[in-house]
């Protein structure tokens, strides 16, 4: 059974950097499509970005757009996110999560396996 582990979240500065990494195990992640999701205090998830299982098509928010990547790598069977010019308002809690299907969408409902977060702050 496909479990997830989010890491590589932490505090950083405004502007700064961080990767997010999803790493998989029980199953591999090529047939699954992966979200990255954010949610902050007493803010509803939301979706940021996905890859899909077929063809690595990707997605991604407008809110996040031009400043985050989402990526796959099959060899270690993790997907990543790196985060740019990081601004207060990216604080939140990071979750991935997968679906069978490969159409790349970034709704929560969509999505059936969670990861449990990972903490991402980001303040002077």
């Amino acid at each position: 059974q496909l479990q997830l582990v989010e890491s590589g979240g932490g505090l950083v500065q405004p502007g700064g950097s961080l990767r997010l990494s999803c790493a998989a195990s029980g199953s591999s992640l090529d047939y699954y499509t992966i979200g990255w999701f954010r949610q902050a205090p007493g803010k509803e998830r939301e979706g940021i970005s996905c890859i899909a299982s077929i063809g690595g098509s990707t997605n991604y928010a407008d809110s996040v757009k031009g400043r985050f990547t989402i990526s796959r790598d099959k060899a270690k069977n993790t997907v990543y996110l790196q985060m740019n010019s990081l601004k207060p308002e990216d604080t939140a809690i990071y979750y991935c999560a997968s679906r069978l299907f490969s159409i790349c969408v970034i709704m929560p409902s969509e999505y059936g396996v969670w990861g449990q977060g990972t903490q991402v702050t980001v303040s002077s």
